[in-house]
């Protein structure tokens, strides 16, 4: 190993110098974001390589058969993998953390398929913004039982439900088909610092679904909540010491975790419902747990262990189709080394 580090991300301070120059509307991407909110701005020349991404984007996944994009997006991510190598070398470290019995080669392919699916994600995204209800649909399994009792939750027994997911690469997708077979919710989503990918995240994530809410405004996350509408709730990344504890989540004895669920299903009458989506011959097949029964409890690290072993039944059902590209395990306890000493 070298003493040259890696670099995943632009750094702190010059994202804010970046984000100065933008001539944003204040306030852009905090609190509650109901409306994509098109300006003049966006519509620069410096931005027309990302409109004609998407345009391009939009001509795959809606004139092309279903098929064929799933192919477009192997190809993609077999070149991604030798493209972005810091993703790669993340995703290795990730698996050995988080697997440290499994076999190396085993690790390797599993490694593969993940970039596979990362790629496929890119198309699926588009599918989720650009296609129809009735097409979507087709492509979508669901088991009658657990939407009716996903349904009666919120319409019959009136609870507040914080929908707990995680960040499958067919995230995109999970949300809209939530939202046309149980009910239209309100997304925790990540803001971009850039105009126009924050335009086009939130026109594409509220094609069925109500509003979002940035994830570092919590008083908007809890008016969220006590609206009456589903929240969507992902507490799988590591967002840093400041808002987490230290839990178990696979390999990983002491792996970064937001206390979240435990401290919004203490408002009143708050349920926690686990659902994931699972894409398997060309069907997207819904999953909705059952409430977490006794929860919140008096505990929190207990109940933020017990939402890990949750996700951790979710992503075994198919670990090639988790977000491994992030570092997920990047806060470490004080005085243990960094889990990923090549990055910066």
């Amino acid at each position: 190993m070298g003493d040259k580090k890696r670099k995943l991300h632009t750094d702190w301070e010059t994202r804010k110098r970046e984000h100065r120059k933008m001539d944003r509307e204040s306030g852009w991407g905090k609190g509650w974001t109901g409306r994509p909110r098109f300006q003049i701005s966006l519509l620069r020349p410096s931005y027309l390589g990302i409109w004609l991404m998407i345009g391009l984007l939009w001509l795959i996944v809606t004139l092309l058969p279903y098929t064929i994009i799933m192919w477009l997006g192997r190809m993609l991510g077999l070149t991604l993998v030798r493209l972005i190598k810091n993703r790669k070398y993340v995703t290795d470290c990730n698996l050995r953390l988080a697997f440290p019995d499994m076999p190396q080669e085993e690790r390797d392919r599993l490694a593969r398929k993940i970039f596979i699916n990362s790629g496929q994600a890119v198309f699926e995204t588009g599918i989720a913004w650009f296609w129809s209800d009735r097409r979507l649909l087709r492509h979508s399994a669901v088991d009658e039982e657990e939407i009716k009792r996903a349904r009666e939750l919120i319409e019959v027994q009136h609870k507040r439900v914080l929908v707990m997911t995680a960040h499958f690469v067919t995230l995109e997708i999970m949300a809209r088909l939530y939202a046309l077979h149980v009910a239209p919710g309100i997304g925790i989503y990540r803001s971009s610092d850039h105009p126009l990918w924050e335009y086009l995240q939130v026109k594409g994530r509220l094609r069925s679904n109500l509003a979002l809410v940035d994830r570092n405004d919590p008083r908007s996350i809890v008016k969220a909540l006590m609206s009456g509408h589903p929240t969507w709730y992902p507490p799988d990344q590591d967002y840093g010491p400041r808002v987490s504890i230290f839990a178990p989540f696979f390999g990983v004895e002491n792996a970064a975790t937001i206390t979240g669920p435990h401290d919004l299903a203490r408002i009143k009458n708050t349920v926690v419902q686990p659902y994931w989506i699972i894409r398997s011959h060309s069907k997207y097949h819904l999953h909705i747990g059952a409430p977490l029964e006794g929860f919140p409890s008096a505990d929190a690290r207990a109940d933020t262990i017990r939402c890990n072993r949750a996700i951790e039944k979710m992503i075994l059902m198919a670990p090639e189709q988790y977000l491994w590209v992030h570092r997920r395990f990047k806060t470490a306890p004080p005085g243990e080394p960094s889990r990923y000493p090549e990055i910066e």
